[in-house]
């Protein structure tokens, strides 16, 4: 009889969807009647554990990864991700156990920092002293190379292929490191926040390559659309042990929810944060419950009678209040980073209860638009055009670069350094209840600042920022450095959060959690809003690039001028799409003035919001085609 893989339906207990790992795979050995390391998987763990003084990392686990088998490895930060890792690649030993590697299985790494060598090249790190004619000629190392740095020939670093490894930035390094995996001719990819420096184009390019490969993945990674996208199991580390879900991050939610309703054993408030997000995923976009691999009933049960995660009519209602009716209004504004111009007669109504998320390739100028925003509540304004501020917005803007504290201070005196108290929405909570929020549990409010990680300092700013009661914050990459249940926590979060926001993020699932429109810097000096959100934005991206491979027209044959009546007809077109864009911004603003009006009733609320996305959709599509007729 031959020996299935140990992930198979074929050999899943039934009644046992999701269930600790450590005693799983000697079940299955005993049933078929084969021993373990005859199973055909890639890489067997046996029964191993592994601690360090302070913590009980892995407590007899055993498990398999199967040939082109996709996992994605999830856990709060410091529960043993990493550490699973470097045990599969046999880069760490177990202290006891045994990890067991098919004869010949091929591995490729890549870890949390690379050992590239500074000296080296691009070239020779990712093909050593090869010919190029030797590399060149293979399709998949091509598709690679222009994936992650734009072409054959690596455009995009400083000097191509030949540069120098100590010369690159941080995110080069990184692109650089993972193409060395990529090319490598692996059969188990050991990935460990692969997405760390990519932005949305690179790592929806990731997820399709990752998707076409024959190897198997194991991937550890905050990113849950990526989760989503190409994982087909899901391993959370919890507390020493490994719990397995079939499916993506979707079903991985669904199927967790239900194993915690079963045993009873999670706090009421993780369970109601839980149905919260189940909620979202059932009522929002549709390809979040279609990727599930499978449908847990009883956790459906849990959110039959949910409402959404958040009522979007209240909170412009409640922001509305706050704020006005003015938050910000660019006029005929441009945009500047030294002598390049970021955008040029920009028209933009950032108004009360707003939450947008902004998308742009690198160096568009979304973070000079929030500054240049920023810059104009203290009275200084652009150097063309005007921005309007509401005379009571109070802003907010966590930035990329972390906030320089006292280290002597402890966790929960820096946070009511700033208030003891905050509002969100009709709830009030102490700083004590915030920071726990945010991950800060029992004995950790009173952690020295200097003894915190990278992510727990970047929580605490987090909640420093939001205890000043802002009623507009600007979020530039508020996800760095959280693990996935501080993210659900943030969300949880922002949902009672009352007042306008701009949320610049490469984590597509939490943009998309978090905003309910979605404006774009496409590199053309405009800002669009997208009704379709980043599958839009990724869509346009695609046709730009499409457009800029063709070749461009022989010098020899040159356009033929337009005649005269051509000409004429043009000049008409212009005329009436400018007709047309003055009547829409006209019934912009008397949608804007009918929100102020019926700031209290929620149900108008909803349905000139509705009005109004229709209306800016409507003005997007009149611009576009007046710059067709202009070129």
């Amino acid at each position: 009889m031959p020996m299935l893989p140990a992930g198979s339906d074929e050999n899943r207990p039934r009644r046992r969807r999701c269930h600790p790992i450590g005693d799983r795979t000697e079940e299955l050995a005993l049933r078929v009647g084969l021993s373990l390391v005859s199973a055909p998987n890639l890489v067997n763990l046996e029964t191993v554990s592994k601690s360090y003084p302070d913590q009980v990392v892995l407590d007899a686990v055993s498990l398999g990864i199967a040939a082109s088998q996709r996992v994605g490895v999830v856990g709060r930060n410091g529960d043993g991700k990493s550490t699973l890792l470097r045990l599969i690649a046999r880069d760490d030993e177990p202290d006891s156990g045994r990890v067991v590697h098919t004869g010949g299985t091929r591995v490729a790494v890549l870890g949390q920092t690379d050992g590239l060598d500074g000296a080296s090249t691009v070239r020779e790190a990712l093909f050593g002293g090869a010919d190029a004619h030797e590399w060149a000629s293979d399709p998949r190392v091509r598709e690679i190379l222009t994936g992650l740095f734009g072409g054959l020939d690596a455009p995009v670093l400083p000097e191509g292929l030949d540069s120098r490894i100590g010369v690159l930035s941080g995110g080069e390094r990184r692109r650089t490191d993972l193409a060395r995996v990529l090319t490598a001719e692996a059969d188990l990819l050991l990935l460990d926040e692969p997405t760390n420096h990519l932005d949305i184009e690179g790592i929806a390019w990731l997820a399709g390559h990752l998707n076409a490969t024959r190897a198997a993945v194991v991937v550890v990674t905050h990113d849950r659309w990526f989760l989503d996208e190409i994982c087909d199991r899901i391993w959370d580390v919890q507390r020493g042990n490994v719990f397995e879900y079939d499916g993506g991050y979707s079903a991985y939610v669904l199927a967790r929810a239900e194993r915690e309703r079963q045993a009873n054993v999670a706090e009421e408030k993780r369970q109601n944060l839980m149905r919260k997000e189940l909620a979202w995923l059932r009522r929002g976009p549709k390809a979040r419950t279609s990727k599930a691999k499978f449908r847990v009933d009883a956790a459906n049960e849990l959110i039959a009678n949910e409402p959404p995660a958040r009522d979007t009519a209240e909170l412009v209602s409640f922001a509305t209040g706050r704020l006005g009716k003015t938050v910000f209004e660019a006029q005929d504004v441009t945009v500047r980073a030294g002598d390049q111009t970021l955008l040029e007669h920009l028209d933009w109504i950032l108004g009360p209860g707003k939450r947008i998320g902004l998308l742009g390739v690198n160096g568009a100028g979304k973070t000079s638009l929030l500054r240049t925003l920023a810059e104009a509540i203290e009275d200084k304004q652009p150097a063309h055009g005007r921005i309007k501020v509401g005379r009571t917005v109070k802003l907010a803007w966590l930035t990329q670069h972390m906030e320089d504290l006292d280290g002597s201070w402890r966790v929960l005196e820096a946070i009511e350094l700033v208030a003891k108290r905050v509002q969100f929405g009709k709830k009030e909570m102490s700083a004590g209840q915030l920071a726990e929020r945010l991950g800060f549990v029992g004995g950790r409010q009173r952690t020295f600042v200097r003894d915190l990680s990278g992510g727990q300092r970047r929580r605490l700013q987090l909640a420093r920022l939001l205890m000043a009661e802002p009623n507009v914050l600007f979020l530039d990459e508020p996800t760095n450095d959280l693990d996935i249940e501080t993210l659900t926590q943030l969300e949880d979060l922002l949902d009672d959060w009352a007042g306008t926001m701009v949320v610049v993020s490469h984590d597509r699932y939490f943009t998309e959690r978090v905003a309910d429109e979605t404006w774009a810097l496409l590199g053309d000096r405009r800002l669009r809003m997208l009704p379709r959100g980043v599958e839009e934005y990724l869509e346009r991206r695609g046709a730009v690039k499409s457009a800029a491979e063709r070749p461009a027209p022989s010098q020899a044959a040159p356009a033929a001028r337009p005649s005269g009546a051509q000409d004429r007809a043009v000049q008409k077109e212009l005329s009436k799409l400018e007709r047309r864009l003055e009547r829409t911004d006209e019934r912009i603003a008397g949608v804007h003035a009918q929100m102020a009006a019926f700031a209290t009733d929620p149900g108008k609320l909803a349905e000139l919001q509705g009005a109004l996305s229709a209306l800016e959709a409507e003005k997007d599509e009149i611009e576009e085609r007046w710059m067709e007729l202009a070129e």
